[in-house]
Formats: structure tokens, C-alpha cells, sequence
């Protein structure tokens, strides 16, 4: 396959109507996605693809039943385990972006224990987006700037050094599932170039086959950043 995008970021949505649909509990389609997740990561791990990122809990998330919430920590504590126990073995490299504030200690403390396990692996590097919003980031950055009271002017590449994903490059394809069309607040400053894909593919249900069929959608398109082509 050719013209691999760099950088791939998922919107993945649908878990609850995925459970909804079976007349299981909605935290069922959690972990359903969850192993999704992992399927798509390796796959993308054997084509080339260097950075994936994973919008894996939003700061709205937190309007949800608590039950949910906390079935999904729980997953999120589950998966950093055994992320953690496969570090050795594994040459992923792991970073969150997102507010720390709200996460429990236990998942912090994993959190930062992971990403320096990680830190100096060479494969694909996975980018979990927890308690993020984009909004909230591009706050957060302002906020840095005046607190560290830089006295120069505000630019592009000065806003992107105190942004989440300093030193990641931007998503060259978004792929969102469950036939929603919009980002939701994922990466507004990021995705300003991004080639956008939606699928009503129910995230548990997307294949790596779908992943297929939406990279090749991807690469009969052409990238132009404004310019005349």
C-alpha cells in the first residue's frame, strides 16, 4: 500500500450502541473496544504508520452514569497493567496527552511509570488522549505562556511548544467511526490540515479489513496545505 499516512488519530465512537445492540451493559462495549483498539495497533505497527492516537476519554466524558466512568477507569487501569508487564518485550512507545487533574493517583502514577518505560522505544508510538478536550488544551497552553511570562510574541511555534503534543507531529488522517461527522473537540489546533474519513462502522466492529479500505481511501487524495496543485 502506498502513501502510508505518518499519523493516524481515531475518534471511537459507537462502543454503547454497540452493547445497546446486544442487550449487554454499555461498559461490554468498552472492552469490546478496547480489544479493537489493540487489534488496530498492531496492525498499524506492521504497515509503517509511526504515531496513532486514540481519543480514549474526553473531558465531557465526565457528564456520563458514574458506572460507566467507572467501568471505563477500570479498563484504562487494566490496560496500563498489562501494557506496563509487556513493556520489556514490546517496542511501542506510549504517550498521554490530556489534564492529569480528576485521574485517580493510582492511574497517574501508571500513567508516568508507562511513558518512561516507553520513552526510548523505536516502533510506533501510541498517543492516548484521557481526560482531554482540545479547547481545554489550547487554555492550558495560554495559560503556561503567561505563567512562565515570556516576553515575546505569541506565535504558532510557540503555542505548539506548550501544547499536549509537543514533539508529535500533526494527524495526517482522522478516521471516525459510527457515522458521526464532527471532532468533537478532539484536536481542533492539530487537525487543521488532517484528511478527515468517517465510517458507520460501530468502533467494536472495525476490522482491520475497514482500516484497509480507509487507508486507501486516503491515498487517492491529494494534500495541498493551501497550495495550488
Amino acid at each position: 500500500m502506498k502513501d502510508i499516512p505518518k499519523h493516524v488519530a481515531f475518534i471511537m465512537d459507537g462502543n454503547g450502541r454497540w452493547a445497546k445492540a446486544r442487550k449487554l451493559p454499555r461498559n461490554a462495549g468498552h472492552k469490546a473496544g478496547s480489544e479493537a483498539l489493540q487489534n488496530i495497533v498492531e496492525y498499524a505497527n506492521t504497515l509503517g504508520i509511526e504515531y496513532v492516537t486514540a481519543y480514549t476519554f474526553s473531558t465531557e466524558n465526565w457528564n456520563r452514569p458514574k458506572e460507566e466512568i467507572e467501568g471505563i477507569m477500570s479498563l484504562l487501569e487494566n490496560y496500563l497493567d498489562d501494557a506496563i508487564k509487556k513493556s520489556k518485550r514490546r517496542d511501542l512507545r506510549v504517550k498521554v496527552i490530556g489534564k492529569k487533574e480528576g485521574l485517580s493517583n493510582s492511574i497517574i502514577t501508571k500513567i508516568e511509570k508507562l511513558e518512561k518505560l516507553t520513552k526510548d522505544k523505536k516502533s510506533l508510538c501510541v498517543v492516548f488522549a484521557i481526560n482531554y478536550g482540545g479547547r481545554d488544551e489550547i487554555v492550558r497552553a495560554i495559560s503556561k505562556i503567561i505563567e512562565e511570562d515570556i516576553n515575546t510574541e505569541i506565535t504558532e511555534d510557540l503555542l505548539e511548544q506548550f501544547l499536549d503534543t509537543n514533539g508529535i507531529p500533526d494527524p495526517d488522517f482522522l478516521i471516525r467511526t459510527s457515522g458521526e461527522l464532527r471532532t468533537s473537540n478532539f484536536l481542533p489546533w492539530q487537525l487543521a490540515y488532517s484528511e478527515f474519513y468517517f465510517t458507520d462502522k460501530l468502533w467494536p466492529d472495525f476490522t482491520t479489513a475497514d482500516f484497509d479500505i480507509a487507508l486507501l481511501d486516503y491515498a487517492k487524495r491529494k494534500r495541498r496545505f493551501g497550495k495550488t496543485v
